[in-house]
């Protein structure tokens, strides 16, 4: 089975906010797959179905941000997942609004999601980070992440989400090197 993590941070008041990325991509994957709808369950929200021939399990933690991997941590033990099994979808300021990177391993980069679930996991799982750009000014870092995006920057996020959507087996495969070809392309990737 595949754990589909999506971070970001539950309430009405969050929804569509540029910390919300994980769950955005999150909602896209299960519209398009047409999977059941959520469930509360693990500290989150979870729906299961397949993609191809693999199990898929997403996660939408509702622990905030900061403890997100005690969620993550509940599902992989329930359903002993593997760390290896664990994809993880997230927001990175260092890039451009709707670019997308894959990597296994590696820092949390500053990311509070990542590092907690860094701590319950350890970090061999594998990340997609979508970007959402950066302020001009550090200082305002916090009311960014928290902010809504422009209908211009939802319309792009919008299409990466559907290229994660359409090209997620790749990674179900563990086949980086392939998705990221798909991805230049398409003109998401660096």
């Amino acid at each position: 089975m595949i754990l589909l993590v999506g971070l970001g941070n539950p309430g009405s008041e969050y929804a569509q906010t540029r910390h919300n990325i994980g769950f955005m991509a999150v909602d896209n994957l299960v519209r398009r797959y047409q999977f059941p709808d959520f469930k509360s369950k693990f500290k989150g929200e979870i729906s299961q179905g397949k993609i191809g021939t693999e199990q898929v399990l997403f996660l939408k933690p509702h622990t905030y941000m900061n403890l997100s991997g005690e969620s993550v941590q509940a599902v992989c033990s329930f359903y002993k997942i593997p760390v290896n099994q664990v994809i993880v979808i997230h927001d990175d300021l260092d890039l451009p609004v709707g670019k997308i990177k894959v990597k296994r391993g590696g820092s949390a980069g500053g990311h509070n999601g990542l590092k907690s679930v860094d701590a319950h996991l350890g970090n061999n799982y594998m990340r997609i980070r979508v970007g959402i750009s950066k302020p001009a000014i550090k200082e305002q870092v916090v009311d960014w992440v928290l902010s809504k995006f422009s209908t211009q920057d939802k319309n792009i996020l919008d299409e990466s989400f559907d290229f994660i959507s359409e090209h997620i087996s790749y990674l179900f495969q563990n086949d980086i090197e392939g998705f990221m070809n798909k991805l230049s392309i398409m003109g998401k990737g660096k």
